[in-house]
């Protein structure tokens, strides 16, 4: 079985993109986490930037090693496409978490949450106008709905009821989660000529480096880490590099509406997650309804006829 043919099933993606959700959703307490065994302060965004550069850092560097034990050639692609790549590395890895982490230190993390949410509504749309089978329709449109109204009810609290909106605060946020998606739709259109394991190692060490020199740069640093620091590091290294190769993969072959759907599910997740690691309630009302509201979401998405995934946009060649 080819890996058009294994990517493109309906199981495989679901399997797959749910995976890759829950991978991500056990990084929000394991940050948190990492940022107490670390001590980095809550304000301290440039020593941020340093922890999540090693993170990303590693994470290409464990996919560009698995690349060559695959024997996969690490080189083959022109300066201009490597060009390509950088970009690709510098907005979706380096752009999008500096303005994350810079919105996040002016809002809640609830509302923060929310507000990432709303990338998945960028990717859906972007989508819509850049590939001619990935248009909006009315299950789309109320599939992404109930997936946002999940992730509002597993963020409920009081914080929801301050209907304040700041360009620094929210306003970062959001133009992140825009970033993430018209970098993620780039991604895919550079994996139908780039091996997908080698692209996205590569724009996540370029990425991670960029981080990192840019926090250092601004004064931040990590102070020596303990044996559990550095075990918790790594395991956000492996996630992120599994998660992202595998999204690379399902993005290549598949719609893009089909798989960014499941993007609702990483607050769900995290959300859970952090209760069980963190010692908090888990069995709260608003977690069952958040799941039932994003599963339902998904299911409205889903259950469109399949469509093949187009090997280039509609738009110019021109990157």
């Amino acid at each position: 079985m080819n890996a058009q043919r294994f990517f493109t099933q309906r199981h495989i993606v679901f399997a797959l993109a749910t995976l890759c959700c829950l991978l991500w959703g056990s990084a929000y307490p394991s940050i948190k986490s990492g940022y107490a065994l670390f001590q980095i302060a809550q304000g301290d965004i440039a020593s941020k930037m340093v922890f999540a550069g090693y993170r990303f850092v590693l994470a290409g560097g464990i996919l560009l090693v698995l690349a060559v034990l695959w024997k996969k050639p690490l080189f083959n692609f022109s300066a201009r496409e490597f060009g390509r790549v950088c970009v690709l590395g510098l907005t979706q890895t380096t752009l999008q978490y500096v303005f994350f982490y810079i919105g996040l230190a002016y809002t809640t993390g609830v509302k923060g949450s929310i507000m990432n949410a709303t990338g998945t509504f960028f990717s859906v749309l972007l989508a819509h106008f850049i590939y001619h089978n990935d248009r909006l329709s009315i299950n789309r449109v109320l599939g992404c709905v109930l997936g946002f109204f999940g992730v509002m009810v597993v963020n409920f609290s009081h914080d929801l009821l301050d209907f304040h909106f700041s360009l620094a605060g929210e306003g970062s946020v959001v133009l992140a989660a825009c970033i993430l998606s018209a970098a993620s739709i780039y991604g895919k259109r550079l994996s139908q000529t780039m091996d997908s394991v080698v692209l996205t190692g590569y724009q996540l060490a370029i990425g991670g480096l960029a981080l990192t020199l840019g926090g250092f740069l601004c004064g931040g640093g990590l102070i020596a880490a303990s044996f559990k620091a550095s075990m918790l590091l790594g395991y956000l290294a492996i996630l992120s590099s599994v998660a992202f190769a595998l999204w690379t993969l399902l993005l290549k072959y598949n719609r893009v509406g089909l798989v960014a759907i499941f993007n609702f599910l990483i607050p769900v997740f995290g959300a859970l997650l952090s209760a069980i690691f963190l010692d908090e309630r888990i069995l709260e009302w608003k977690n069952v309804i958040a799941l039932v509201l994003v599963c339902a979401g998904i299911w409205m998405v889903t259950r469109e006829p399949a469509q093949k995934a187009p090997a280039t946009s509609c738009a110019s060649n021109e990157a």
